[in-house]
C-alpha cells in the first residue's frame, strides 16, 4: 500500500493517490489530471475510484476528466446530487481497493454532502482519515459556503451539524489514525489552518480547538462563526461547476492557447471588451504595460487572487505572459473555473512594444525614497492593502487600511485628486490593487516596492502595534 499526498501550494490543496495491489483511488483531484495518470502508469495500477469529499468551492475538481480518461467510478457522499453519473455512497459503506478498504463517514457541516474516507488496511486496522474540508490541521471547515448555493443551509445550521459530525464520527476514532485534509494554511476554506499538511488525530485532539471534549455545542458554534470573513466571490460559481459539470480541460486549453499578434490582440480586446490580464512580475509590469491591463503575477498565489479579483468565471480574458508561460497560466486559471481565455499575446509584451502601440506605467519606489519625500507631500496618504488582521497586528502610523480582498469597498476610500502610496506585505498585492485602480482612472497611486517588510526594515517609519480593545480584556 502506498499513500501519496499531491500538494498544490498555490491553492493550499492536497489531493491523494492511494494504491494497493494493482488498484488505486484518487481523492479530490485537481483539474489537471496528468499527475494522476502518470502515477497510474508508473505503478502499473488501475484507478478504480475517484473519491470526492464534497463539492469544492475553491477549485474545479478533475473528477469528470479523470473518470473519462480511466473509466473510474466517481463517488460522492450521501445527499450529493450531481448532474452527471456518479455513485452516491451511503454512510458506512465500504469500498474495496486492492487489499485495503475505504469506509465512508458522512460528516455534514462544511457542506451537507461532506464526507470523510477512512482507510482500513488488510488486517482491519484504521490507518488514515481523508477528511476533506471537515477537519483541517488546527481548524475545521467553514460552514457558510453552502448557503451561497442553497439559502436555507444557514451557517448556524451547518455549524451545528459540524459539531455533531466531529463528536460522533471523528473523535471516537483511534489517536494513531493519520489525518489527511484537503487544505492547509493559505486556503480560504478555514480560518486558522496549520502549515502542516497532515497529523495524527491524537495530536489534533490535544491542540485543535474544535476537538476539545468539554466544548459545548453553543460555544463551538460561537467560536466557529466569530471572525468569519466573507468568502471569495468565485466560490459559489465553482461549486456549481463541480455539481453541473464543465468543458473538458483539453477544450479549455486549446481555446486559451490561441496565438494573437499585437494587431489581432488589440482588435479582439476592442471588439470583445475582454479583460487584459498581465501575469508578469510586478516590477516588470510596473515599468510598462498595455493600457487598462491588470496585473496578477504568476509567481504568487495566482489562481486564488484571480478568483478574488475577477467576479465572474465566464469573463472573457486576454493574456499577457512571459513567453513559454502561457500554458501554465491557462491551466492555473482553469483550476478555479476561468475557462474563457480567448488567447494570448504572441511574443509577450515585447511584441506589443515593438509594434509601437500605446503603453502605460505605474511608478514604484523603494521604502527609503518614500521616507525621503513624505515630508514634501503633506497631502499624500498611505494605503495598506493587507488583510485587516495583518493591519491590526502592525502597520505604519497614519496608514489607512484598504484591503485588496474587498477592493470595491476599499476604492471608496480613494480620492482621484490625491496622491497615495500603496503597500502590502511584500509588493505582490499592492500592484494588483494599483493596476485595477489605474484601469478605473485612478492615476495618482504610487506602489511601494517590498511593501511593509521593506518599510519596517528601513527603520524610517513609525509603527503602530495592535491595541487590544478594553471589551476583550
Amino acid at each position: 500500500m502506498t499513500i501519496e499526498q499531491i500538494y498544490t501550494g498555490c491553492l493550499a490543496q492536497g489531493a491523494y493517490y492511494i494504491e494497493s495491489d494493482g488498484e488505486a483511488v484518487v481523492i479530490d483531484p485537481l483539474r489537471d489530471i496528468k499527475p494522476y495518470l502518470v502515477r497510474e502508469s508508473q505503478s502499473g495500477s488501475t484507478i478504480k475510484y475517484v473519491f470526492e469529499t464534497h463539492f469544492h468551492a475553491d477549485f474545479v475538481s478533475g473528477h469528470l476528466d479523470l473518470a473519462k480518461a480511466t473509466g473510474a467510478t466517481i463517488v460522492f457522499g450521501p445527499t450529493a446530487t450531481p448532474a452527471f453519473e456518479a455513485k452516491i455512497a451511503t454512510d458506512g459503506e465500504i469500498f474495496k481497493v486492492g487489499k485495503i478498504s475505504f469506509k465512508v463517514l458522512h460528516t455534514p457541516g462544511h457542506t451537507m454532502e461532506s464526507c470523510c474516507y477512512l482507510l482500513i488496511d488488510e488486517q482491519g486496522k484504521d490507518i488514515a482519515l481523508f477528511s476533506g474540508d471537515t477537519l483541517f490541521i488546527g481548524d475545521v471547515g467553514r460552514p457558510d459556503l453552502a448557503q451561497k448555493v442553497k439559502a436555507e443551509l444557514t451557517e448556524d445550521l451547518l455549524a451545528n451539524h459540524l459539531y455533531d459530525s466531529l463528536h460522533n464520527k471523528i473523535m471516537p476514532l483511534a489517536d494513531n489514525v493519520i489525518v489527511y485534509p484537503a487544505h492547509g494554511a493559505g486556503s480560504a476554506c478555514g480560518k486558522n489552518m496549520s502549515k502542516e499538511t497532515y497529523d495524527s488525530l491524537g495530536h489534533q485532539k490535544a491542540v485543535n480547538y474544535a476537538l476539545q471534549p468539554e466544548l459545548s455545542k453553543a460555544q463551538f458554534v460561537k467560536n466557529l462563526l466569530t471572525g468569519l470573513t466573507p468568502p471569495p466571490a468565485y466560490f459559489p460559481l465553482n461549486v456549481l461547476l463541480n455539481i453541473k459539470g464543465y468543458d473538458p480541460i483539453e477544450e479549455v486549453m486549446q481555446r486559451g492557447l490561441q496565438e494573437l499578434t499585437a494587431d489581432a490582440f488589440e482588435v479582439m480586446a476592442n471588439e470583445t471588451g475582454a479583460l487584459i490580464l498581465d501575469t508578469r512580475d510586478a516590477d516588470i509590469f510596473a515599468r510598462e504595460f498595455i493600457p487598462n491591463a491588470i496585473n496578477i503575477g504568476l509567481n504568487g498565489s495566482f489562481a486564488p487572487w484571480a478568483g478574488a479579483m475577477i467576479p465572474d468565471v465566464k469573463t472573457q480574458i486576454l493574456l499577457v505572459a512571459e513567453p513559454g508561460k502561457e500554458e501554465e497560466v491557462v491551466g492555473r486559471l482553469a483550476r478555479v473555473g476561468y475557462d474563457y481565455c480567448l488567447g494570448f499575446l504572441k511574443g509577450g509584451f515585447a511584441s506589443w512594444k515593438d509594434s509601437g502601440k500605446e503603453t502605460d506605467a505605474i511608478y514604484r519606489m523603494d521604502a527609503a525614497e518614500l521616507a525621503s519625500i513624505m515630508t514634501k507631500l503633506p497631502n499624500a496618504e498611505l494605503l495598506d492593502v493587507r488583510k485587516k488582521s495583518e493591519y491590526d497586528s502592525e502597520h505604519v502610523e497614519g496608514a489607512v487600511n484598504a484591503p485588496l480582498d474587498y477592493i470595491n469597498e476599499s476604492m471608496k476610500l480613494v480620492d482621484k485628486n490625491k496622491n497615495y502610496f500603496v503597500y502590502c506585505a511584500g509588493g505582490y498585492r499592492s500592484m494588483i490593487f494599483a493596476s485595477i485602480l489605474k484601469a478605473r482612472g485612478y492615476n495618482r497611486l504610487i506602489d511601494i516596492r517590498g511593501g511593509f517588510s521593506a518599510m519596517k526594515a528601513s527603520n524610517a517609519f513609525s509603527l503602530t502595534d495592535y491595541v487590544c480593545p478594553t471589551t476583550m480584556l
